[in-house]
């Protein structure tokens, strides 16, 4: 179904892939990686080919996020990796932003409320947010332990309309993977998919996007016509 623009009355934003330039960051880190056993590969540009390995475990990652939810072990293996974080000190190396995103916020919450629909914890999401003064665009900000359920269940998305005194279906949801589209659709709002993260425009467009777009800026013209 095409997007209904006026029922839109406030956005919902996913941040790996969606604000956050997540999966050049882990191009890049895997191309590092990879950089000692280059004659493996030989004539080949291992950019393209790390790319090509994290396009690949995109979805079975996305499988993997909701099954501690579906088996009732996610405040267990959610405490488990905050306590291996604080024990080893792991610092969350620097975030890159989506291009034009800080634009892009600056317009919109001007005419909308804002979420923030995270399956990250609250620290790591903070941090980004901080990185780039981007909290203050936000109503509220949904991470992995504020619902019950997170991402591809519809709590998160739920809860931040509650916040925002919307109806879910008065809200968007914007997101790079089909966990995304899927936690939109169950809760009744409308969703786009952005193709500037880790999803494939025919995964998106199966599961239900209404709308795709190239990258999560565009979204602005998109709501201005």
């Amino acid at each position: 179904m095409p997007l209904q623009i006026s029922r839109i009355q406030a956005i919902c934003f996913d941040v790996d892939g969606t604000l956050s330039d997540t999966d050049d960051v882990m191009v890049a880190q895997l191309a590092e990686l990879l950089h000692p056993f280059h004659f493996l590969f030989p004539g080949k540009d291992l950019t393209r080919i790390a790319r090509g390995i994290v396009m690949e475990i995109e979805a079975p990652a996305n499988f993997l996020i909701g099954i501690p939810d579906l088996i009732g072990l996610d405040d267990e293996l959610f405490a488990l990796k905050d306590w291996v974080v604080r024990a080893s000190k792991m610092k969350t190396k620097p975030f890159r932003l989506v291009p034009d995103t800080t634009e892009m916020l600056e317009k919109l919450s001007l005419r909308y409320p804002l979420a923030v629909v995270s399956a990250r914890d609250t620290r790591s999401t903070m941090e980004f947010l901080n990185q780039f003064s981007l909290a203050a665009y936000f109503k509220c900000i949904a991470t992995d332990q504020t619902c019950e359920h997170t991402k591809p269940f519809p709590d998160p998305v739920l809860w931040a309309a509650k916040q925002m005194g919307v109806s879910p279906e008065a809200c968007l949801m914007v997101g790079d993977t089909t966990v995304d589209i899927r936690a939109g659709k169950a809760a009744g709002a409308q969703t786009v998919g952005v193709l500037c993260g880790f999803g494939e425009a025919a995964e998106l467009s199966q599961h239900g996007a209404d709308l795709l777009l190239s990258i999560t800026a565009d979204l602005v013209q998109v709501l201005e016509e």
